[in-house]
């Protein structure tokens, strides 16, 4: 009598975040022999560099406009508190989760978030560079073409949106603060309700434009056969974020 105990343990260490700041020199928008002017503004109340002996500070008051705007080949940024320096920010939220022990007859799912903003950018992506969850030398089946979740048949899979099978799970990006500002999409493969996909370097999620940050969430699945060797499973997803400059 053979008795199958797969646990899955899905521990989210050594997340990898690549953060491009390329050299760029800033044309001086007013100069002369000793001094430039690299920021201006106009309006009344706002200044990009209010200082005391001891402190500064930069002031919005009487600020009207806010936001990115860009053509095919420039773009600015409206406002009075901006900086001129590009950056991207990835924020990892799960670390480490435990699903237990599974069966031939059931589906584990589970999830994960993360977040990306990218600044005076031309966007971003976000590529899974991990191999699937792994038993000594075996490794989970993944579903290399986008699938729906099959009972009984070796299964690993995930996407970014918010599902209704095999249950009620993951959720759909957010931007924030706003539409107006934060641009971020899932990857086409991975952007179908209780269809998934895995496959390693894959990118699945990305912007086009420079943007505030997206919230993602990544939604696992797993199933296993009556012929998938018993024992421990672990993951160690690995994300990496590029931006283009």
């Amino acid at each position: 009598m053979r008795v199958w105990k797969q646990t899955v343990k899905l521990a989210f260490f050594g997340l990898l975040v690549v953060v491009l700041t390329p050299a760029i020199t800033f044309a001086a928008q007013s100069s002369s022999n000793s001094y430039q002017v690299n920021e201006v503004f106009f309006g009344s109340g706002g200044e990009l560099n209010a200082c005391s002996g001891s402190y500064c500070s930069k002031q919005s008051a009487g600020e009207t406009a806010v936001g990115n705007t860009a053509s095919t080949n420039f773009q600015a940024q409206g406002g009075f508190n901006t900086n001129r320096e590009p950056y991207i920010e990835f924020t990892v939220g799960t670390t480490n989760v435990d699903l237990g022990t599974m069966t031939p007859t059931t589906t584990k799912t589970t999830t994960a978030t993360f977040s990306v903003k990218s600044y005076l950018s031309n966007g971003y992506t976000v590529t899974s560079t991990s191999d699937t969850p792994k038993n000594n030398t075996y490794h989970m089946a993944a579903i290399t073409i986008p699938s729906a979740s099959q009972v009984g048949t070796e299964q690993f899979g995930i996407n970014l949106v918010a599902n209704t099978l095999p249950t009620t799970f993951g959720a759909d990006p957010t931007q924030g603060p706003d539409t107006s500002f934060g641009f971020g999409q899932v990857a086409v493969d991975y952007s179908s309700p209780n269809i998934y996909k895995y496959v390693k370097d894959d990118t699945i999620a990305l912007s086009t434009a420079s943007s505030s940050y997206t919230n993602y969430t990544i939604s696992y699945l797993f199933n296993i056969s009556n012929v998938t060797p018993g024992g421990t499973y672990s993951l160690e997803h690995d994300l990496v974020a590029t931006a283009t400059y």
